[in-house]
């Protein structure tokens, strides 16, 4: 787990000076009128980090696998990512990766296999240090698509 928060902690801020450096124009130009912006993938990033973080609390202490499933475009959509302003999903995004990582941190190494259940309709149980270092790698996906060639990554 220390492997992955560092290597968390290093994504974070070395992107948060990356794409505060990105016009305001661009880091909100949506591609398509149905694809998101550069600044709503980071939304999408924000979404994942509070679903993932009530996964990484929740699992510890629930008796049975807690079930938390996460409808992105929804989440997306509702946070009105693409109404704030560049600097405040920056900050938003970085603020909650380093809760997150204050977490990680701090979670018992015995409950690293204590899981939680992402599936919507069918069971999808995955441990704790799974999904922190699924994580990661989701972040890291999405962070290729804000600033392409960012990672050699192949996430499904």
């Amino acid at each position: 787990m220390k492997s992955t928060v560092k290597e968390l902690r290093e994504i974070v801020e070395k992107h948060v000076a990356l794409f505060s450096k990105m016009s305001d124009e661009e880091f909100a130009k949506k591609p398509l009128p149905n694809k998101w912006s550069k600044q709503e993938v980071l939304g999408h990033l924000i979404d994942s980090a509070h679903n993932n973080l009530r996964r990484f609390i929740a699992g510890q202490y629930e008796s049975a696998p807690p079930k938390i499933f996460y409808e992105q475009d929804f989440w997306v959509q509702a946070g009105g990512y693409q109404r704030m302003s560049k600097k405040d999903v920056i900050a938003l995004w970085k603020l909650i990766n380093e809760h997150i990582g204050r977490v990680l941190s701090g979670m018992d190494p015995a409950n690293y296999s204590r899981k939680a259940d992402t599936g919507k309709e069918s069971i999808n149980l995955h441990t704790l240090q799974f999904l922190a270092e699924d994580y990661v790698k989701h972040m890291k996906h999405h962070i290729n698509q804000i600033i392409p060639g960012s990672y050699d990554i192949v996430y499904s």
